[in-house]
């Protein structure tokens, strides 16, 4: 079995942070948000996989992942020059995939329960396709999933007036049937192939498609509160380490992730589920839970809670930064120790 990745779009709902590269390497736990796709895939046995680019910052996805050797699995990659959709993005895996079955996963979705079971499954089944589904609780921004006897009979995107809560999350277990339902689809009022319309179809000629509810925790990680969400979850389950060094006068929580080189000083204090990179110096600094701190970056006198501070970003001065993303090689030098929230793109520098 292979797989697919879609590495594409804009992320306009990140922007600032989606302006120089793709949304989908964006770090939750300091980890960029695709690599937990990667990771399911090669769990699950599946080390072909093959990677949709395309928009801001493609480049640094070839550049991130390489040939794939350091992941444990083989990448080739496919260019979509525009978002036409993700059924036309399956499309330009045809060749690539074969006569084999195959999984395609949304870059920016993550999952933390192992895929393992549904692949070994779909495997041996005599299905044409198979969906995961999650219960939401604003289902008109989702694909979701009409039921009748426990059984799908309809899949509709972002319905005005839904029907059911059920989710179609952006893991999808295909044969090489759907790349003939993609040859006769349409383009949708969005002018894109949807990959909604081509299940529908499926069921309208009377394929069979199964599916498995995700009871633990899903995420499509579409807008910056939906990124912190997914960082507090991982945070949440990551077991602490401790690889950097400590003043006698700062307190590191036991379920703390501290990288090696990192240097904990003075009256610091790293509360749990926090994950802090390598090479940082945190110096008389709060680092509150659920938030993750990139490699080399500095934070003085400040404190952070319920962030993601990218790499090689300083901070400076009696600041309280909550709920905050701040993107790398971003500099804060405050006086002013009124709690703040940001959303900053690379590079910026702030003076209060």
């Amino acid at each position: 079995m292979k797989g697919i990745i879609l590495h594409g779009g804009h992320g306009t709902r990140l922007r600032p942070l989606t302006h120089t590269g793709p949304k989908q390497l964006l770090p939750i736990a300091n980890k960029p948000m695709s690599q937990y796709c990667v990771e399911s895939l090669r769990d699950a046995g599946i080390t072909e996989i093959a990677i949709i680019i395309g928009g801001v910052g493609s480049d640094k996805v070839k550049e991130f992942y390489g040939d794939g050797g350091k992941f444990g699995v083989k990448f080739t990659y496919f260019q979509q020059d525009y978002p036409k959709g993700i059924s036309h993005a399956i499309n330009l895996c045809k060749k690539f995939v074969g006569s084999e079955k195959f999984v395609v996963f949304l870059g920016d979705n993550i999952i933390q329960k192992s895929i393992k079971e549904y692949v070994n499954e779909f495997a041996t089944s005599d299905t044409a396709a198979s969906l995961l589904l999650c219960e939401v609780p604003n289902p008109s921004s989702f694909g979701i999933a009409e039921m009748n006897n426990d059984k799908i009979i309809k899949i509709v995107e972002k319905p005005k007036e839904p029907k059911s809560n059920l989710a179609v999350t952006g893991i999808y277990f295909l044969t090489p049937l759907i790349f003939e339902i993609i040859k006769n689809l349409k383009p949708s009022w969005r002018n894109e192939l949807e990959i909604t319309d081509a299940l529908h179809q499926m069921l309208e000629k009377n394929y069979k498609i199964t599916y498995h509810m995700i009871t633990d925790y899903w995420k499509d990680t579409g807008t910056p509160e939906d990124v912190l969400h997914a960082n507090r979850e991982i945070l949440e389950k990551r077991k602490g380490s401790f690889q950097g060094q400590k003043e006698e006068t700062s307190i590191v929580n036991d379920n703390a992730i501290i990288g090696k080189g990192s240097i904990i000083k003075g009256n610091s204090k790293i509360d749990n589920a926090v994950i802090i990179g390598e090479n940082c110096i945190i110096d008389n600094a709060h680092i509150g839970p659920y938030s993750s701190l990139g490699d080399n970056s500095i934070i003085t006198s400040s404190k952070i809670e319920n962030s993601i501070i990218m790499e090689n970003c300083q901070i400076t001065g009696e600041i309280s930064i909550k709920n905050s993303i701040i993107a790398k090689n971003s500099n804060i030098n405050s006086k002013n120790s009124n709690e703040r929230i940001f959303l900053l793109g690379e590079g910026t520098k702030i003076i209060l």
